[in-house]
């Protein structure tokens, strides 16, 4: 796990995973399907903004202290405040977006009609946190849009259960309504454990992208996700983009959230050496 840090530092990313949530708004869900995310839901195989670390890496560098892990809804908003990503973690000229912070006792849940609302927490989860913050619009470039989001579960059967519930609503719900103005279409997921489709990095991994649309930013604009789980805990990052600001732009301010939380995560709940 540490191999992504050092990844990071000297410049040698590689793209291997696949990925696309959002602002407290879109991800997770709720529901609790059976079956396994360990397929691809689509077919697609286009690489994501995730890093990897050297080839030949067989099992993950990472062992959670079962007496280190957050049995309390206050334990656990702590963990996630820890965690989440804030403007700096993005990379230079990131700034908080209002909101910054969601409501940690409830989370996000796709309805019926394929239209995200916030619920209270089911008694499975102990806290949900998202943090907004973008790159602001200059030289005639539009802002790109960041999020990251940490879930803090009560067991690690639970998280295990979002993330294939995860992978399911894109199968089930391929457009839906983030807020009254934002909207994505065409979404398609990828799911890999540990090892699976270049995931060196996390015990599973969700992707998902598709084209997003709002009355600020038009569209169809970059859409890419990425969740993935430690433990308990899941972490995701979404990104979207914005007239003038390349795909690659997107792409590397989510490698660099993504980085920093996993590890922090591990940093939090790993067993001492």
């Amino acid at each position: 796990m540490r191999l992504c840090v050092g990844a990071l530092a000297t410049g040698l990313l590689l793209a291997s995973c696949s990925g696309g949530g959002d602002n407290g708004t879109a991800k997770p869900s709720d529901s609790k399907p059976t079956g396994s995310p360990q397929a691809s839901a689509s077919g697609d195989t286009r690489s994501s903004p995730s890093p990897s670390p050297s080839a030949g890496a067989t099992s993950l560098d990472f062992t959670p202290d079962p007496d280190r892990a957050p049995k309390t809804r206050a334990a656990a908003l702590r963990l996630a405040r820890t965690v989440a990503a804030a403007p700096a973690d993005w990379g230079p000229g990131f700034v908080r977006r209002s909101p910054y912070e969601s409501d940690p006792a409830s989370w996000p849940v796709l309805d019926p009609d394929c239209v995200w609302q916030r619920e209270p927490l089911p008694s499975t989860v102990l806290a949900n946190l998202a943090r907004s913050s973008e790159l602001p619009a200059e030289d005639g470039k539009g802002p790109i849009h960041v999020t990251a989001t940490v879930t803090v579960h009560r067991a690690v059967k639970d998280a295990d259960w979002e993330m294939a519930g995860t992978l399911e609503e894109a199968l089930r719900c391929p457009d839906q309504q983030l807020r009254q103005n934002e909207r994505i279409r065409g979404l398609h997921s990828t799911g890999a454990h540990f090892g699976l489709m270049g995931n060196f990095t996390s015990e599973d991994t969700l992707t998902e992208g598709g084209e997003y649309y709002s009355d600020e930013l038009g569209g169809p604009r970059y859409y890419y996700w990425i969740q993935s789980r430690l433990a308990q805990v899941t972490v995701a990052v979404v990104g979207r983009g914005a007239e003038g600001r390349s795909e690659e732009e997107v792409d590397s301010a989510l490698r660099q959230g993504a980085v920093q939380m996993l590890t922090r995560v591990e940093t939090e709940l790993e067993a001492a050496e």
